[in-house]
């Protein structure tokens, strides 16, 4: 009598096997080379609850910060932000922000983003999935694209986030870096 099926057998030869397919496509990956590369300017328009903010807003807390620490901990922001080239917040956009974010520790500002840059101009067609930390107090940050449409199709890489300008709870600018480094 066997312990294991067949079929039992060929799973675990697959799992054994697996982790040098894996190591080989890594060994190809070069970090220092992306295969495509974009810095362009985020801006979030937080709306104050003022009827002249309206037409400016460009997101809206969704869930108010909890009493829990200093930091707006809790608070959930959904947001339609503009995308542009430079650090005008009126400029054409090259893309639009869809996504949220929320802070998500009590005792210093750090906030998680998930969010899809939709592009749709003359430059690129397609869509960009960037998610992760944003460990605010940190001059950069390391945020994960984590797949795409289009232009982009199954991209992955790394945006890299730096404050540009921070205006209070209602307005701040990031400056993203965008390295993709898988790009078909």
């Amino acid at each position: 009598m066997t312990i294991f099926s067949q079929k039992s057998c060929f799973i675990i030869l697959a799992l054994i096997i697996s982790p040098s397919v894996s190591a080989t496509r890594a060994s190809k990956f070069q970090a220092e080379k992306p295969c495509k590369r974009m810095v362009l300017y985020y801006h979030d328009k937080l709306f104050d609850g003022t009827d002249k903010d309206k037409a400016n807003a460009t997101s809206a807390t969704v869930v108010n910060a909890s009493k829990l620490g200093n930091s707006y901990f809790g608070m959930l922001v959904v947001f339609n932000d503009p995308i542009t080239n430079d650090d005008k917040f009126h400029s054409p956009p090259v893309a639009k922000a869809q996504g949220f974010y929320f802070y998500d520790r009590k005792d210093t500002y750090t906030a998680w983003f998930a969010y899809t840059l939709v592009f749709n101009s003359s430059e690129h067609k397609g869509t960009l999935n960037i998610m992760g930390a944003d460990l605010m107090t940190e001059k950069t940050r390391d945020l994960s694209v984590v797949g795409g449409t289009g232009d982009f199709f199954m991209a992955r890489g790394i945006a890299t986030f730096q404050t540009d300008t921070f205006q209070g709870l209602y307005y701040f600018r990031l400056k993203m870096d965008i390295k993709l480094y898988e790009c078909y």
